[in-house]
């Protein structure tokens, strides 16, 4: 399923192939023999681009490359670069990185009007051409890297944008939704350049594994302070998501796309785009399938990586242990290979080393080995069965096809039975527990298990503030609990015992759906019995 971050892609996917090999084209000025030569022209008119000169002619080009020149030794002179030529070949049809008008001007008389005085600025396309090559170029692994304190900002924003939603802020509303969504997007593009980057390191460890060793412990640190503040801010970011939406998406959309200052865009253009933006950012943090939320992906990923990079440490240690590895051995080998006195004695060598002239006998095994001395001789051995298409072919046996798995469909449909009657009884007994409260009574076994269920999740995502817990909370599809700090504390009745929470009480109120189907009603605590 596409998502935010791919819609760039999905669009290229509807171009034709004609307009796609059009745009492939704009890169063949990396394909020239004088491509560095290229680069740094192209480099030039972005010096000028960055100072707003858009139009340059080749004076200005050329002046450009001396003050590059002055900083990095690799520039090539202007003197022994053909300017006009480059630059018309990046102008030409084919390519069209640059356009290119002529300037009248710069004509005083007719001889300069002979003399062509033509301007040159990028294109829209080619401007976006050159920018990807330099990103290639330009990159590096150690950029990669997970961002762990955006949630924080992220879940401001949210709220943020629910209080403008909810006062008609036209102008807060659309630069809120673009805050969010250009920092989810970077979020995304980060997290796929870090596993990708991790993907190549432990792909390359092979041959040089002294990268993985030297930051091993960086990146285990990285990913584990990662994924458990995800985990801590995922609940919240999603009652965030929740609490947006009852301020109203549809008022919200419609809010955005009027402060949207893009005039080449229609306004109903502009609504579908900004629908498509807040469905990206929906599916960040609320799971619409079976697939979960984006964050609970991302939140997979980061623990299977963290997995990956310890069972790889654990492979590169053992490796190691016995002072050489696989490499080191193939290059020992190659070495004695390459300092044997001749051929044959090469040969010799590396034949040895793999066994390439071992005679394969055949031969096969007896059914019951222990009735058969190892002093026996090859002659007085009994005989072994042996195929038909061994003894012919040199083939062994085909194993057959595989058998059929058993399908315990009754077996799976009975814990389906189960599962769904579970998790029917803890659904009801929240909702007891929602609609008549804790207050004076007590708690049979499933609203015990439902609130202790809840308190545990609340402890695992609490907030501690100068070193004081400051708040918690913990929630299912039906409640939110949350803990209070309280002078008195408070204290539950089950029935098996009485559940003191000294310094807090509990706050039950209901959640998203159940929320918004019940209306707005007062949080319900506990009370000190």
């Amino acid at each position: 399923m596409l998502q935010r971050d791919d819609s760039g892609i999905a669009e290229s996917f509807d171009l034709d192939s004609l307009t796609v090999g059009d745009r492939l084209r704009l890169f063949n000025f990396t394909q020239r023999d004088n491509h560095v030569a290229y680069l740094w022209v192209l480099r030039a008119m972005n010096v000028l681009r960055a100072v707003h000169q858009v139009q340059v002619h080749t004076d200005d080009v050329a002046k450009a490359l001396s003050e590059l020149a002055a900083a990095h030794d690799e520039v090539p002179s202007a003197k022994d670069l053909n300017l006009r030529a480059m630059l018309d070949n990046l102008a030409a049809e084919d390519e069209q990185v640059l356009y290119k008008v002529e300037d009248a001007t710069r004509c005083g008389n007719l001889a300069a009007y002979r003399n062509r005085q033509s301007v040159y600025q990028f294109t829209e396309i080619g401007y976006r051409v050159y920018c990807a090559v330099e990103e290639v170029i330009g990159s590096r692994v150690q950029d990669a890297n997970l961002s762990r304190l955006v949630f924080a900002d992220i879940l401001a924003d949210f709220k943020a944008l629910a209080t403008a939603n909810r006062q008609g802020d036209q102008d807060e509303v659309y630069r809120k939704l673009t805050r969010l969504d250009s920092v989810l997007e970077d979020m995304t593009q980060r997290a796929a350049r870090f596993y990708l980057t991790l993907n190549d390191v432990v792909r390359t460890t092979d041959i040089s594994p002294e990268t993985f060793l030297r930051y091993k412990h960086a990146l285990l640190a990285h990913m584990s302070e990662f994924t458990a503040e995800l985990e801590r801010y995922a609940p919240r970011l999603a009652e965030a998501v929740h609490e947006v939406e009852d301020t109203g998406v549809e008022t919200l959309l419609e809010r955005a796309a009027a402060a949207d200052e893009r005039p080449m865009m229609r306004p109903a253009v502009r609504l579908e785009d900004w629908r498509r933006r807040w469905m990206g950012l929906r599916q960040w943090f609320l799971a619409d399938g079976t697939d979960g939320s984006r964050a609970d992906q991302l939140q997979g990923a980061t623990r299977s990586a963290i997995s990956g990079v310890i069972a790889l440490l654990r492979q590169v240690t053992e490796s190691r242990r016995g002072g050489v590895s696989r490499t080191t051995q193939l290059r020992h080998l190659a070495a004695w290979a390459a300092a044997a006195p001749d051929e044959l004695a090469a040969n010799a060598l590396v034949a040895a080393a793999f066994d390439l002239r071992s005679v394969r006998h055949l031969s096969g095994a007896h059914d019951d080995d222990d009735q058969i001395s190892p002093r026996s001789t090859w002659w007085e051995a009994p005989g072994v069965e042996i195929s038909v298409s061994l003894f012919k072919h040199g083939k062994r046996p085909a194993q057959g096809g595989p058998q059929p798995v058993r399908k315990s469909r009754g077996a799976h449909a009975r814990l389906r039975e189960a599962q769904l009657a579970e998790r029917a009884a803890e659904r009801s007994a929240a909702e007891t527990l929602l609609e008549h409260g804790p207050h004076d009574r007590v708690l049979n076994q499933a609203e015990t298990r439902a609130v202790l269920k809840l308190l545990t999740r609340a402890l695992e995502a609490r907030t501690v503030v100068a070193g004081r817990l400051r708040s918690g909370t913990g929630s299912s599809d039906v409640l939110t609990l949350r803990l209070v700090p309280s002078e008195r504390g408070s204290r539950v009745r089950t029935e098996t015992g009485t559940l003191h929470l000294p310094g807090f009480a509990l706050e039950i109120k209901p959640h998203g759906a159940m929320r918004r189907r019940l209306g707005s009603e007062a949080p319900r605590c506990l009370p000190i019995a």
